[in-house]
């Protein structure tokens, strides 16, 4: 059962916002492959929670059902592919079409709580994740049409990232049901540690190596993890305890504004007129949905 947070939800969601905002900074500055960016940021991500789940967690495993374990495990694979296919996206298309289009996953979210989890959404919510989505479709419109870089395959590496958002759909929507019932310590290490494992398959399926990188691909591996990993989605993952799905979904929406602005700021991607209109739109989004949660 849940009891009053100590932490406000909502404080904890905009840590989360900030962190996962340069992601996409990270993973454009690295120049090692993909899949194996994502497997450094969750596998930096979990090492650190593994002493502190052995010191203080150790009986809460033994405890875990194994139906909800299946679930996790379900969770961490879908994670891992929402990692394989958004990092692989940034190779081909900019940041802002790329951070934008990922973050769809509040219209897979608001259909599956409602069919899956049997959570009620208020026609308030609709009306927010539609003006949201709205306003991630002019920022993508702008970017397309403005003349900023775009990559060498941009309607791939779209692709890419709305795959991304179905697969986060399923994660966040896996979290939801499951931080219920088990706490953040163990549900991050039993998701983190699939999702680990997961994205180690890709890497060598697809023939890279581990090892030989400079210390500055090490530092941006490291990067990923402290800031999106463990002040991202680690947070994420403990305010879902206390937020429905989809609030705390669309409210990771407002990533496209700050990844935008950190792109031009640090790498030259200069957004259009229409861009930054859209990225207003996205937070009206925010703001309508966060406020229409059903009681």
């Amino acid at each position: 059962m849940s009891t009053e947070p100590r932490v406000p939800p909502a404080a904890a969601l905009a840590t989360a916002v900030v962190a996962v905002s340069a992601g996409a900074i990270l993973v454009r500055l690295s120049e090692a492959p993909s899949s194996v960016a994502a497997f450094y940021r969750v596998l930096f991500t979990t090492l650190p929670l593994l002493p502190v789940a052995l010191w203080r967690n150790r009986e809460e495993f033994g405890q875990i059902r194994r139906r909800d374990l299946a679930f996790a495990a379900l969770a961490g694979v879908a994670l891992a592919l929402h990692f394989a296919a958004w990092f692989e996206s940034l190779e081909w298309t900019s940041v802002a079409a790329s951070v934008t289009l990922v973050q769809a996953q509040p219209v897979f979210v608001a259909l599956g709580a409602w069919v899956l989890l049997r959570e009620r959404v208020t026609r308030r919510m609709v009306a927010g994740i539609a003006v949201a989505v709205g306003g991630m479709i002019a920022m993508s419109v702008g970017d397309l049409l403005g003349g900023v870089l775009v990559g060498p395959r941009p309607l791939y590496g779209n692709g890419l990232a709305l795959f991304g958002a179905v697969t986060a759909a399923g994660y966040v929507l896996a979290g939801r049901s499951l931080r219920q019932r088990i706490s953040i310590i163990p549900y991050a290490v039993v998701v983190y540690g699939v999702c680990t494992a997961t994205l180690l398959l890709i890497v060598v399926a697809e023939g890279h190596s581990l090892s030989g990188y400079p210390a500055r691909e090490w530092a941006l591996f490291a990067g990923l993890a402290l800031g999106p990993g463990l002040f991202g989605h680690t947070v994420l993952n403990w305010a879902l305890a206390h937020v429905e799905s989809s609030v705390a979904s669309v409210s990771l929406l407002g990533e496209p504004v700050g990844a935008t602005a950190l792109a031009f700021l640090l790498l030259a991607e200069v957004p259009t007129p229409a861009t930054l209109a859209g990225g207003v739109v996205v937070l009206a989004g925010i703001a309508l949905t966060s406020t229409g949660t059903a009681g």
